[in-house]
């Protein structure tokens, strides 16, 4: 579904989640039932939910060497060999920290409830126009998740550590060397989703993450 969302969003194609595992935030409707649930979406009958994406660019020596659309997350990662990456941190031009860590994570809304969610980030509405800048597994414990606009322009300079590579929505990657640059932008473009009458938001995260189980 990333990859179709990444790919149709340029298009404003709609588009309905059909679960066939057993997380799938993006894809609610169970798998059993779908043939019952579309019938009155087809009719016109839905909710419907936008979701943004990111645009990220890797930059060396001043030129773009890799470039892609992301829906959950731009991540930032050290590479197989042990050892922290350092990596310098800058929002709107505006030096924010330099981080030693595994790797930092940028989520969407979207993307808050996957890879960022392990890493100790919060929960964020896709209503909410930000996005999550996460440590992954930071040398100082004081290095926190915090939130950003998505107006804002996001870069990651890779500072020192062997075999960095960055990834987007865990499908594309790039190896990086120091001093590449991973700059992230809000696309343009959005992603539609359609939903039954009557879906929230609310109760995606109650039926995935299985609040309220065990209460009498």
């Amino acid at each position: 579904m990333l990859g179709i969302g990444r790919q149709l969003a340029c298009f404003d194609v709609p588009l309905v989640g059909i679960n066939h595992g057993r997380l799938g935030f993006i894809t609610d409707i169970p798998f059993d039932s779908f043939e019952a649930t579309l019938t009155p979406i087809l009719r016109g009958e839905y909710e419907e939910d936008h979701r943004s994406l990111m645009h990220a660019k890797v930059m060396r020596s001043g030129q773009c060497v890799f470039d892609a659309l992301a829906m959950n997350d731009v991540v930032v990662h050290r590479g197989t060999t042990s050892g922290m990456v350092e990596l310098r941190v800058e929002v709107n031009g505006h030096f924010v920290a330099n981080q030693r860590a595994d790797g930092l994570i940028i989520a969407t809304p979207t993307g808050s409830t996957a890879y960022s969610l392990s890493a100790g980030g919060p929960i964020l509405h896709p209503s909410i126009a930000g996005w999550v800048l996460a440590p992954i597994a930071s040398h100082t414990l004081s290095n926190r998740p915090i939130v950003f606009s998505n107006e804002s322009e996001i870069a990651i300079e890779i500072v020192s550590g062997r075999d960095a590579s960055a990834n987007f929505d865990m499908q594309s990657l790039a190896s990086l060397l120091i001093g590449d640059r991973i700059i992230v932008n809000r696309s343009e473009h959005r992603v539609r989703f359609l939903h039954p009458i009557g879906w929230t938001y609310f109760h995606t995260l109650r039926q995935k993450l299985h609040w309220n189980e065990g209460m009498a």
